[in-house]
């Protein structure tokens, strides 16, 4: 039987059951399944559906074991990507105490104000390496301490939501690394739970679990989840299961040394691949990130608005008009030329609403055109996106002190050519497009890896990515440029 390798991609919006295999020196994958991930409200709390998630997983292992019959093959390995800073606690049993809290919710706010009276901004940032938001596990972890302390108490320990789906595959209980250094408690030094913070801020050092790195077996398929004799022998391998470590590890950055990236979907992760951290006062004042990424290098990083505002406009639109689509408005939204922006990082757009209104409202407010059409509204996020980018690049060469000659982007933001043109149009920069699954080709490669499929560099495995996809490539249209200048 050949092998095949399983890839469990979770994003903030969609999910997907991946099957990937080794071939002839290139990566071929299909998708098995793919699902809808949509919050749930709980009062005035907002959750994510974690029965639904469970659920699918499971239908999509189903499928991936049908498949692999259907080829001769076996499912060797299956490794897990997801979103980064959200948690489950568990109690000693497994089970998941007061549900899975969404990063959205704006209860967060309160933990930031409780962690920030003990634990200066600046000395977070110093310990940890961690670009501010709210969001961050730190701050959530406080915000339960102080409006559900008993599940707190009662809770045996505290996983990620890679490492949630990972115990409820194996029965295991550990937390890998890459996603780890997005919660704000791992020292960025030793690369290890900062016990000091921990106690200060006074979170039960029992709830951390134990470190692993991409690479390492988690544990054996549980039985009730071999559903079919290709998934009889599957292991559960560690990746680097924050899924922009995976869609980094995923991107061929074939130099490094001057080629920026930007994982762009819900959210656009715009950095460079580093082998040491950076936490100058200059990146804190930025708001730059430093996270860990797959061979202990550092994804050195800011995190902006994405594909998230595209997303909820859309859905505006079809509540009127089901049957339009983006490809139908993109293409109009092409020849448009206005002056309408909005910050993208306004905390308005952040969260769930009628994007419509927030956005003619901004531009009503700011003295701008306000969009009215379908077209109009989709052409004032891809530009403000664009615009965003932008400074973002400037103030990343600014801090880096790297001169920046090209931007990959890759992710669902990839396929979307009017934004690379805009991109690379305000930027001035070569835009090289692609590939779109990314996080999925991280995720697989590293499994590969661990199996002795492919090499261990990220270098070996990034020719096999450039090999296996070509990337589309726009330059910079002077005329736009000089006007965004």
């Amino acid at each position: 039987m050949s092998q095949l390798f399983g890839a469990i991609d979770l994003g903030a919006s969609s999910g997907r059951v991946i099957a990937g295999a080794f071939l002839d020196g290139t990566l071929q994958f299909k998708e098995i399944h793919r699902f809808r991930n949509t919050p749930i409200t709980q009062g005035d709390r907002l959750y994510w559906d974690l029965e639904n998630l469970l659920a699918e997983v499971q239908r999509g292992l189903s499928k991936l074991g049908s498949f692999a019959e259907t080829q001769g093959s076996e499912i060797v390995s299956i490794g897990i990507d997801t979103w980064a800073v959200d948690f489950g606690l568990i109690d000693k049993s497994g089970d998941v105490i007061g549900g899975v809290r969404h990063y959205r919710d704006e209860r967060n706010k309160i933990g930031v104000a409780a962690v920030h009276q003990i634990v200066e901004p600046a000395e977070l940032f110093a310990q940890s390496g961690l670009q501010f938001l709210p969001f961050n596990t730190v701050y959530q972890l406080a915000t339960v301490a102080i409006q559900d302390p008993a599940d707190l108490q009662s809770a045996a320990s505290l996983l990620l939501i890679p490492d949630l789906l990972a115990h409820w595959l194996t029965g295991e209980i550990v937390t890998e690394r890459t996603n780890a250094s997005t919660t704000g408690l791992l020292s960025i030094e030793t690369r290890e739970w900062n016990w000091h913070l921990i106690d200060k801020l006074h979170l039960p050092r029992h709830l951390f679990a134990k470190l692993i790195d991409p690479g390492e077996t988690i544990g054996k398929l549980r039985s009730r989840f071999r559903t079919s004799p290709a998934l009889a022998n599957t292991k559960v391998t560690s990746v680097p299961s924050h899924d922009t470590a995976s869609a980094v590890a995923g991107t061929p950055l074939m130099d490094r040394s001057s080629t920026a990236y930007l994982s762009s979907g819900t959210w656009s992760l715009l950095g460079l691949e580093l082998d040491e951290r950076n936490t100058s006062d200059a990146a804190r004042i930025e708001n730059f990130t430093n996270e860990l990424g797959a061979q202990n290098r550092v994804r050195f990083l800011k995190n902006l608005s994405g594909l998230w505002l595209l997303q909820q406009l859309m859905a505006d639109f079809k509540q009127h008009d089901p049957t339009l689509e983006l490809a139908t408005v993109l293409d109009q939204a092409s020849s448009i030329i206005s002056n309408a922006r909005i910050q993208v990082e306004d905390e308005q757009f952040a969260k769930p609403g009628d994007m419509t209104i927030k956005i003619q409202t901004a531009c009503t407010l700011a003295g701008l055109d306000v969009p009215t059409s379908p077209a109009e509204l989709v052409r004032c996020i891809l530009d403000s996106l664009a615009d965003s980018y932008a400074v973002a690049l400037s103030a990343l060469e600014k801090v880096s002190g790297v001169s920046i000659k090209q931007l990959q982007v890759v992710g669902g933001g990839s396929q979307n050519d009017l934004l690379s043109q805009l991109t690379s149009d305000r930027t001035g920069l070569p835009v090289m497009a692609g590939p779109a699954e990314a996080t999925a080709i991280g995720n697989l490669m590293s499994q590969a890896s661990a199996f002795g499929v492919v090499g261990t560099s990220l270098e070996e495995q990034r020719v096999i990515i450039e090999r296996s996809y070509k990337s589309r490539s726009f330059l910079p249209r002077p005329s736009q440029v000089e006007v965004a200048s």
